[in-house]
């Protein structure tokens, strides 16, 4: 369960394949470079526990980089191409990065080189020269044997920020051998039956930790990874027809923009090789992920579970088609459902879930935000703010996040179900709920929508919009109006920046949410 082995036996096996230009990376390749990496962190001082930091687009080299920081036992921050040079120069420093590789492609290097953290003693840059900076393919120079003192290595991403500045989630560090077994590939192994003869097509940022995870996993089996540098709901099909990809892992919104492709498009790509599609990452509204099935057949597979990893769940598409809208059962810790003075909840109330069982993860430089996802009264359960409720059979439901719930005249609202109802709308392409400021409620439900047509936005959608929500829900749920906005903010993974929405509405009021 190592590049390393795989480089022994097919040395002329792609790892790793971009899907747009074809360019390769063979396991011999990624072995020689991963082991001349490792050689250069260690001439810098760089020593086990230390911590490198990766910003770079969608690149083989990302996993010369990575490989070469797990071997050498180092901490692997991987940062967003969206950050401005404040927040990566936030996370630099947080996380104590000895060294990042960058890229020219990233819009604000140069204002980070600026304000760049003295604790980053080296900068290298992959593709264009950048000023002064030292060249990636500078590790040639290096010999391409193992260091003397490997051990293992792991990421320490950050949280997306979603509710206040981004906290790097850290585990201990094993101590072991670089090419020991690792629990998530044994994970993709029986969850999904990942192995050498797995094609892995990888259409989100690499930065994101599942893409990550599934695409290092993959090489730790001997699988092939196929790198989309972008998705596109067409470059996606291509790609799954071009490679014969056996494996892919997306998100509900990339769901959604295949589904809406021209029925011509969409049956004009061979996609018979597929045996997995697995999504997380954000709510799939049930509908969307019925038409899925439809399309691509019963082979859409669902995980719950955060970066933390802290415990998961997990759902075939037989037992989706049962439990319509579960995540699943537990299948990594046990699952409490706790009211909010810690008191464990029967079948079918709503409540914090709370994991037992999974990695004692901790938030870096941040005590009080670590203490406050345990259970105030067992140490050992851990909450990562999802609201949801388990069946008489063990099966989880998600609601919404805690911090998203409406309080409105006393009622409790979780905007997810209004989400869930306007997105399939055909005239809506993105929406949020909030609530917004009310003299007599304290709050109301607002939508907040992105529509299909930037021209049909105004007061008759709006009206339609409302009508269609109260034809389905009751109205206390409802959104009393609806604001139009040209694009939500939302995180390629799907994960919707709605802190960012509800700010601008609570500006000179005293927040009444978290």
């Amino acid at each position: 369960m190592h590049p390393r082995f795989h480089a022994e036996t097919f040395p002329d096996k792609a790892a790793v394949i971009r899907s747009d230009t074809g360019e390769a990376l063979t396991y011999g390749a990624l072995e020689a470079q991963a082991n001349r990496g490792a050689q250069l962190f260690r001439s810098l001082g760089i020593a086990v526990g230390d911590t490198i930091a990766i910003w770079l687009p969608n690149r083989l080299e990302y996993y010369e980089v990575y490989w070469a920081a797990q071997r050498a036992g180092l901490y692997i921050t991987p940062l967003s191409t969206k950050l401005t040079a404040e927040e990566a120069a936030y996370i630099l420093t947080d996380s104590s990065s000895r060294l990042l590789v960058t890229s020219g492609e990233i819009d604000q290097l140069g204002a980070l080189l600026e304000k760049a953290p003295s604790a980053l003693r080296h900068i290298y840059t992959v593709g264009a020269r950048v000023a002064d900076l030292p060249d990636w393919g500078a590790i040639a120079d290096f010999p391409a044997t193992p260091i003397a003192d490997e051990s293992a290595g792991f990421h320490m991403v950050y949280s997306s920020g979603t509710t206040g500045r981004p906290k790097g989630i850290r585990l201990p560090l094993s101590g072991g051998s670089a090419t020991e077994p690792h629990m998530l590939a044994e994970r993709q192994q029986s969850r999904y039956g990942a192995g050498p003869h797995s094609v892995y097509l990888s259409p989100a940022p690499l930065y994101h930790t599942a893409p990550l995870a599934f695409t290092t996993s993959v090489q730790r089996l001997g699988g092939t990874v196929i790198l989309m540098p972008k998705f596109t709901p067409e470059d996606a099909l291509a790609a799954i027809e071009k490679y014969r990809v056996t494996i892919t892992q997306m998100v509900p919104t990339m769901f959604l923009r295949m589904l809406r492709l021209p029925d011509t498009q969409r049956v004009a790509y061979d996609i018979s090789s597929l045996t997995h599609v697995i999504h997380a990452a954000a709510p799939c509204p049930v509908e969307v992920k019925e038409r899925m099935i439809e399309w691509f057949g019963p082979i859409i597979y669902e995980y719950y579970g955060g970066s933390e990893g802290n415990g998961s769940t997990f759902i075939t598409p037989q037992e989706w088609l049962r439990k319509k809208g579960s995540v699943g059962r537990a299948d990594w810790g046990a699952i409490h459902i706790c009211d909010e003075d810690g008191r464990e909840l029967p079948p079918g109330e709503q409540g914090l879930i709370y994991f037992e069982g999974g990695w004692d993860f901790q938030y870096l430089n941040d005590v009080e935000k670590t203490k406050e996802s345990r259970h105030p009264h067992h140490s050992g359960w851990s909450a990562l703010g999802d609201i949801g409720y388990l069946d008489a059979d063990g099966y989880l439901f998600l609601t919404d996040r805690k911090s998203f719930m409406i309080i409105s005249g006393g009622v409790n609202i979780y905007p997810q179900e209004v989400e869930n109802l306007l997105i399939v709308h055909p005239k809506v392409a993105d929406a949020a709920v909030i609530g917004v400021p009310s003299a007599e409620m304290g709050e109301e439900v607002k939508a907040v929508v992105q529509p299909r047509d930037d021209a049909a936005a105004g007061p008759e959608l709006e009206a339609e919009l409302i009508a269609y929500c109260r034809a389905h829900l009751s109205a206390v749920k409802c959104p009393r109006s609806i604001d139009f906005v040209a694009e939500l903010p939302r995180h390629e993974t799907g994960k919707l920046y709605k802190r960012e929405i509800r700010d601008r509405y609570w500006a000179g009021h005293e927040k009444r949410v978290a």
